[in-house]
């Protein structure tokens, strides 16, 4: 309810009616699956430093339309985030500034829904951006796999049983080959096949089982 006052608001507000597109209706059986790569995990101060997204028509991952984008910023990463996605900053140099990348983005996601794992996140990120840009927040529907797989997995769990939504466990319990982590184009990719699988079981109404039984306390999220 919320997101969709929000969303009536911000269609009237948007500051550049060149972008209405955002809040029309999306191509049929089209999605887009999207990735950041960032500075920390600060939604409040941390910037983008790479970000990816792949389209997703039907039941085919488009790998040919596919955005990719390193962005310059200002802000140094913080050690944590650089071990995680190994950008030193340095490397940022050569990137480009966030309101050269926006409009692209923009034009290539469309009003698509957007697919991620934990999309609350990377939506966050391009909100602080778009907020600036637009004086909007994106609009389109979210899906998030890691709910997607919560369905298929854990949906009546009993309540001593140990959930486990990281990355990992996900691709494992999918059979989906792991490519390198923490590259935003990979994350995509790998999202995309996430989705796509998880999609069709709970269509056909399959369940994942499950093997594992720990304490609630153990409750795991995150890549």
């Amino acid at each position: 309810m919320l997101r969709s006052v929000r969303r009536t608001i911000d269609r009237a507000r948007i500051s550049d009616p060149r972008y209405a597109f955002l809040f029309g209706d999306a191509p049929p059986d089209e999605v887009v699956a999207v990735d950041c790569e960032t500075t920390g995990l600060n939604l409040r101060k941390d910037e983008i430093i790479t970000i990816a997204a792949i389209r997703i028509r039907g039941d085919r991952i488009l790998t040919s339309e596919r955005f990719e984008a390193l962005a310059k910023t200002n802000r140094k990463s913080a050690p944590e985030a650089i071990k995680v996605h190994r950008i030193l900053d340095h490397d940022l140099q050569h990137g480009r500034p966030m309101r050269e990348i926006m409009p692209e983005l923009l034009h290539f996601v469309g009003s698509r829904p957007i697919v991620g794992y934990y999309t609350d996140f990377d939506v966050g990120m391009i909100d602080r951006y778009l907020l600036r840009f637009l004086r909007i927040h994106l609009p389109n529907k979210r899906i998030d796999v890691s709910s997607m797989y919560y369905k298929c997995k854990y949906r009546d769990a009993p309540d001593h049983l140990l959930i486990d939504l990281s990355f990992d466990s996900i691709l494992k319990d999918l059979s989906i080959p792991a490519i390198p982590q923490h590259d935003a184009s990979n994350d995509a990719l790998m999202t995309a096949m996430i989705y796509l699988q998880l999609r069709d079981m709970l269509k056909r109404g399959v369940r994942i089982p499950r093997m594992r039984a720990g304490a609630i306390a153990d409750l795991r999220i995150g890549a």
